[in-house]
């Protein structure tokens, strides 16, 4: 099988943003690089030790989309870049990838990931660095959400201060389900995950039954048809674009129960009011952490106040 990269440099405002977006235009992996290598100008990004690099990307940043042989770059591009809303698609080039044992490769590039106080992302030829921690078993594949990206972090650590025994809990946008199974093993009661990707809904259910966790997995349309109209969740997290969450507002925050909570997520630092504005006529939602430019809001139906945000 034969690959395609498509290389594209930009600035570092943009170079988080247009990674996630590539990969929902159909990309298959997304990089970030220095586009200064090798130059006067490079600049590594180091965190202390066991800690991740404070930036995530660069001043001149090189955004690098593996894809199909046979795909559209061009239309992969225009895709992502609308999605963010760049006026103009960005220039790019393109290379052809050598075969390789992809395998082996992507292996040796993922290792267990520490999130929150207690919770480990351990893919499965990995040892737990602690088994008596939250543990949950997930190799990187096709859906979003393996606890790299700071949005799945940011609310897999909400869930692990948050998730009560018995609540109830809705995913939309599910991806991988990682967030589902968080609220899982945290003791939620009934959980359910939604997402658009007939292939997300398949390795979700996939990742459940190999981490023994109790969750219904539906596109849209199956929850729909699936549960009653105007049925509602203790918690409501949502880890998608910004653009879509505004679109959602109404819907999603009608999913909210009474003294629910709403947290969501996948929106940068710079588009939180707009997003806040748009949930605003149903949930008054605040900033609860950041990570790496990236936010959590979160909210609670029929709470006139704002609540906090996170100590520290």
């Amino acid at each position: 099988m034969s690959w395609t990269e498509v290389v594209i440099e930009i600035a570092r405002a943009h170079a988080e943003a247009l990674s996630d977006a590539l990969m929902e235009a159909g990309a298959l992996s997304v990089s970030v690089e220095d586009a200064d290598e090798g130059t006067a100008q490079e600049r590594p990004l180091f965190g202390e030790p066991g800690m991740e690099p404070t930036e995530a990307a660069w001043d001149h940043s090189r955004v690098v989309a593996l894809t199909d042989v046979d795909a559209d770059q061009a239309a992969i591009v225009a895709q992502a870049a609308s999605a963010i809303g760049l006026g103009v698609a960005p220039a790019f080039s393109t290379r052809a990838v050598a075969d390789e044992d992809w395998v082996r490769l992507t292996q040796s590039q993922f290792a267990p990931i520490h999130i929150g106080t207690n919770i480990w992302v351990v893919p499965s030829w990995h040892e737990a660095p602690d088994p008596s921690a939250l543990i949950l078993e997930l190799d990187p594949g096709l859906a979003f959400g393996t606890g790299s990206h700071p949005t799945t972090r940011l609310c897999m650590e909400w869930l692990e201060v948050h998730a009560k025994p018995g609540h109830s809990v809705l995913d939309y946008g599910c991806g991988s389900g990682i967030l589902a199974m968080v609220a899982k093993k945290m003791g939620a009661g009934a959980v359910t995950g939604v997402d658009i990707d007939p292939q997300a809904i398949v390795s979700a259910r996939d990742n459940a039954e190999r981490n023994n966790c109790a969750i219904d997995y539906y596109l849209p349309d199956e929850f729909a048809a699936a549960t009653p109209a105007g049925a509602t969740f203790d918690s409501v997290v949502a880890n998608i674009l910004s653009s879509p969450l505004k679109l959602m507002a109404p819907m999603l925050c009608g999913r909210v129960a009474p003294g629910g909570t709403l947290t969501l997520s996948g929106v940068l630092a710079r588009q939180a009011e707009e997003v806040a504005a748009a949930y605003a006529p149903f949930i008054k939602l605040a900033v609860w952490a950041e990570q790496d430019g990236w936010i959590a809001l979160h909210g609670v139906q029929g709470l006139a106040g704002i609540p906090p945000a996170r100590a520290g």
